[in-house]
Order: C-alpha cells, then structure tokens, then sequence
C-alpha cells in the first residue's frame, strides 16, 4: 500500500513493505538518526541494523506478520516504521520502531503519518495498538502520549532480538483503537 500524507511541510509519502533498492536510503537513514540509537542502543546504527529489521520479531510472531513502512519526502527516506500485525493478541498491532529523520522532526510529520497509520489499523479490524518506549528518549515517549497511549512498566525482553550491553529497559505502550 502507498499512502500520501499531508503535512504541514508538504506531502510524504509513506509505503509499505522495503525495496531492496531502498538500503542506501535506509542506511543514510539510521547514520542521519544516530541520536536515537545511542540513546534507545547505547551504540551509533550500523550495516547490520537494516538486516534485523527483517528478523527481529517478538516472541509467537510470525515473518508473514512483519510490515516495514518507509516514509518519503520526495525520493528521500525521511522515516521508518517497523510493526508486527497479530501481536500481543490477535487483534493487535506491535511498533517497535518508529524512526524520523532530524530534519523532519517537530514538523508535526510523525503525528499525520501515525494518524493514517493507526485509521488504516482501526478499519482493518484491529483493537489495540503497542509501541515500545524508552526512558531514555523521552520525547518518543511525549509523541506517544500526545497520540493518546498509555506507557507502561519497563517490560522483560522478548523475541529473538538480542539486546546490546548499553540498551535501555523498555516500556510497552498501549492505545485502544475500537475496530
């Protein structure tokens, strides 16, 4: 699916599913938003961050339940978002990531895109929406209060994902869609 978003900067376009000609702009991505990383990692984004987007899934998940979603402004990749449908339950959606680039941030892009995203959710039948939060990047944690999720206790690890040494505890975050 494409969608175009409207913005306060102009369109984005947000699609689902990467290309593999999509890598470089991903990398450039993950190098422009280094901040994050040390912050959610403990470690500036490497190559290999690309590749587990791909395998990354939290425990009972399936890779057919995976969805990667870039977000363009013009032919850039401005964004990325990484999310597994049927998960914590059947009628549920899990972000574990949700990435802007510095130069699109507080430029209200994340909340129109996030709407779309979470209107597509709610017609599609799901009831509850996850992110993952990290204390350690507390205006990720504002962004999704300000969309109306609640965040929870730091959460035990899951899934086949590996932890770095310097990672942050993780909050879950819940929203209420009502298909």
């Amino acid at each position: 699916m494409i969608w175009t978003v409207s913005t306060d900067a102009g369109p984005i376009v947000v699609r689902e599913q990467i290309e593999p000609d999509d890598e470089p702009g991903i990398l450039e991505l993950f190098a422009a938003c280094d901040d994050w990383f040390e912050a959610v990692n403990g470690t500036p984004s490497a190559p290999g961050d690309v590749q587990s987007l791909f395998y990354a899934l939290p425990e009972g998940a399936s890779f057919e339940d995976k969805r990667l979603f870039t977000i363009r402004d013009g032919d850039k990749i401005v964004g990325l978002i990484d999310a597994v449908l049927g998960f914590p339950h059947r009628g549920a959606a899990a972000v574990g990531l949700f990435l802007i680039a510095p130069s699109h941030r507080r430029r209200g892009l994340g909340t129109a895109v996030a709407n779309v995203l979470l209107t597509e959710a709610r017609e599609g039948g799901l009831d509850t929406v996850t992110a993952s939060a990290h204390d350690t990047w507390p205006t990720g944690q504002a962004f999704l209060r300000a969309l109306g999720f609640t965040i929870g206790p730091p959460a035990e690890p899951s899934g086949n994902r590996v932890s770095a040494s310097g990672e942050a505890p993780v909050r879950r975050a819940s929203l209420s869609i009502g298909a």
